[in-house]
């Protein structure tokens, strides 16, 4: 008989909504956070007919069900971090920020509004309602067209990245991640850009030359949320995140007739 030798992992929660597809969403997250060592629970806001061709069907779930799932899991668990994703209506952006109001630990929000093949995830009356979220945010994750949809100002040169940034400070974030694979560098580069009040930093790599990029938002952000979920200051975490990503577009899932998506079973030294 064996004797069994309990481990406790850091435990990471995703609020999010499904991907049927498997290649973002909820089913990104829980495979990110799982392959860099944290165990992933979720809160599922909606779920989404999806494949790697697009998305055919939206449902949100009612508010009431998103939040019995946050109880049901705050009451158990002693999360170390939280990943926000498609929330979709205002209606279940403002019952995610009432349940963030009851949890103080690190928060990285990913604004979802648009899919990779185009089709919209956020409802243009939800946008407003994202202030009570960023005031929560620990870290937030847009990229060069929700930057610009949000703040009206293209991150692409040292004053537009910090004029974006000081939109989301006003909001109350404590930090913005502008992701720069939207932005064109010229010399075969993406450049992300990691701002908070004190300092920046930017992270420069190659650009893989891949269009299969299907949940590449997603990896990144709960990538970043399972490093602040074992501890890592954020710069770290930012960091591990970038890198995990950059492997699992470098050799990504050939899966489905679309493009596909990124790789989340990489081989990756964590």
């Amino acid at each position: 008989m064996l004797s069994p030798t309990p481990e406790t992992p850091p435990y990471a929660l995703t609020i999010a909504s499904s991907d049927s597809g498997g290649g973002a969403g909820i089913q990104a997250d829980l495979k990110t956070m799982t392959r860099l060592g944290v165990y992933g629970g979720s809160v599922i806001v909606g779920l989404t007919s999806q494949n790697t061709r697009g998305v055919t069907d939206t449902h949100v779930l009612p508010t009431a069900v998103v939040r019995s799932q946050f109880d049901a899991v705050a009451d158990d668990f002693d999360i170390g971090a939280i990943k926000l994703g498609m929330l979709a209506t205002a209606e279940a952006v403002a019952t995610v920020a009432e349940c963030l109001s009851e949890y103080d630990g690190p928060v990285v929000v990913d604004p979802v509004m648009v899919a990779t093949s185009g089709d919209r995830l956020l409802d243009e009356d939800a946008v407003d309602a994202y202030d009570d979220i960023f005031a929560q945010a620990t870290l937030v994750t847009p990229n060069a067209d929700e930057a610009e949809a949000l703040t009206g100002h293209v991150p692409e040169t040292p004053e537009t990245v910090r004029a974006a940034a000081d939109w989301f400070f006003e909001r109350g974030a404590d930090a913005v991640l502008l992701k720069g694979g939207h932005v064109e560098t010229g010399d075969g580069t993406v450049v992300d850009t990691l701002v908070t009040r004190e300092e920046t930093t930017t992270f420069t790599n190659p650009r893989v030359d891949t269009d299969r990029t299907h949940g590449s938002g997603c990896t990144l952000s709960s990538a970043i949320a399972a490093g602040l979920a074992r501890g890592d200051d954020l710069e770290s975490a930012v960091e591990q995140g970038i890198e995990f990503t950059k492997s699992a577009l470098a050799a990504p899932a050939d899966v489905g007739t679309g493009p596909g998506s990124v790789n989340h079973l990489v081989d990756f030294d964590n």
